[in-house]
């Protein structure tokens, strides 16, 4: 009696191990979920994430005839208290070219704060090709009470795009921007 007892503890154990094994499996993974996929859409340009592009790659960039619409869109998330619009709501650009596009920021409350902007392109179609060389977003943007920024992005359409099928008749693309409110860490710098 006292040894099926013990091999029924046993595999109780054994069952309440495997539970908790496979719980943590899933709490890692739902962790590791948004970081990897922030990579891979970066990496891809899945669902409309630009790619980031480098000032050595410029020089060799020869423009297209192609031209389109780049349509520029400014959020802010209500826990942040500041206003943010772009300073030109579209600019006409052709693939290859380089362009500079400049947002306004402005901290509206009475304290120091501090936000860091994701973005993305849509259509979808757009967000493999755009890449942008500098831009705000990059890294946290600390505001002083009251004080008000212009920011710039500089941008290019890969020439590629005018190429794909899929983007045929897209000739509209929308950078869209939304600042959330941020708590800067270790080794980034603090407000103000």
């Amino acid at each position: 009696m006292m040894a099926e007892s013990r091999k029924t503890s046993r595999r109780h154990g054994a069952v309440a191990l495997s539970c908790v094994l496979f719980v943590s499996l899933m709490v890692g993974a739902a962790y590791a979920a948004v970081p990897l996929y922030a990579i891979f859409c970066q990496v891809t340009g899945f669902g409309g994430t630009p790619s980031v592009g480098t000032v050595e790659a410029l020089p060799g960039l020869k423009p297209g005839n192609r031209e389109l619409t780049i349509r520029f869109d400014a959020n802010v998330d209500p826990s942040l208290p500041w206003k943010f619009k772009p300073v030109q709501r579209t600019m006409k650009v052709r693939v290859g070219e380089v362009a500079q596009a400049m947002y306004e920021i402005e901290n509206i409350s009475g304290k120091d704060t501090v936000g860091r902007a994701v973005y993305n392109i849509t259509p979808y179609q757009g967000g493999g090709y755009f890449t942008k060389v500098q831009c705000f977003c990059f890294d946290l943007q600390p505001l002083k009470a009251h004080e008000k920024l212009e920011v710039p992005v500089v941008f290019y359409v890969d020439p590629a795009y005018a190429e794909d099928p899929d983007a045929d008749g897209v000739n509209t693309l929308t950078l869209s921007y939304t600042f959330f409110s941020q708590t800067p860490v270790d080794g980034e710098p603090p407000a103000g």
